[in-house]
C-alpha cells in the first residue's frame, strides 16, 4: 500500500521552495499520502563550509527520503532547456530500479519533440526533426524521453492532477510497479 511519496522536482530551487513544498505536502495530505519533500532533511544543519561535503550530504540525505517513501511523484517539466532538472531525472531512474511506481507530470500534451516545437522553438534546427545542433529529436510521441515515459505514469496537468491519477489507480488496484510492469 502507497503511503508516503518523494516529491521530485526542480522546486527546491524556486524561491518560494519552502512553502511550495508545504503546499505539496498537503496537497498530498488530502489524497491521503504523506509528501516528503527534498527540503525537509534540512541542510542548514549540516552545512560544514566545505561545498563538496555539503553535497554529498544532501546527496545522502535525498537518497534516504527517496528509500522511506513508497512511491515517487515528479515534476518532470522542462527545467533550464526542455527537458526534466537532470537531478530529478536520476530519482526517478533510482525509484524506478528500487521498484517503486512513479507518477510524472507535464503542463502540456503532446510528444516531447512537440512540446519542444511549441516551447523552446530556438533549440530547433532548419529540418523538422532534428534539433539546432544537428541531431534528432525524440518522436516516440512521449511527452518526455522513453527513459523517464515508459515505465512511468505520466499525467497532462500538475501536481493535482497526477495526484487523483495515483489515487484512483490506488483504489482500483491498478498501481503499477514501475520497471517490473514494463
Amino acid at each position: 500500500m502507497i503511503q508516503s511519496l518523494y516529491l521530485a522536482g526542480p522546486d527546491i530551487f524556486r524561491p518560494d521552495a519552502v512553502a511550495h513544498g508545504e503546499r505539496l505536502k498537503a496537497l498530498c495530505a488530502r489524497y491521503g499520502f504523506e509528501g516528503l519533500f527534498p527540503l525537509d532533511a534540512q541542510v542548514a544543519g549540516h552545512a560544514t563550509g566545505d561545498p563538496r561535503e555539503t553535497a554529498r550530504w544532501i546527496y545522502r540525505a535525498d537518497l534516504g527520503l527517496l528509500d522511506a517513501a513508497d512511491a515517487v511523484l515528479a515534476n518532470l517539466d522542462f527545467f533550464r532547456g526542455a527537458e526534466p532538472d537532470s537531478g530529478t531525472c536520476f530519482e526517478v531512474g533510482y525509484a524506478i530500479a528500487r521498484g517503486k511506481p512513479v507518477y510524472g507530470y507535464v503542463p502540456e500534451g503532446g510528444g516531447l519533440a512537440e512540446r519542444i516545437r511549441q516551447r523552446c522553438p530556438q533549440y530547433l534546427g532548419a529540418e523538422g526533426g532534428l534539433d539546432a545542433s544537428g541531431w534528432e529529436l525524440e518522436e516516440f510521441g512521449l511527452p518526455v524521453n522513453l527513459m523517464l515515459a515508459v515505465p512511468s505514469v505520466i499525467v497532462v496537468g500538475g501536481a493535482e492532477v497526477a495526484l487523483q491519477r495515483m489515487r484512483a489507480d490506488m483504489d482500483a488496484g491498478l498501481m503499477r510497479l514501475s520497471a517490473a510492469a514494463v
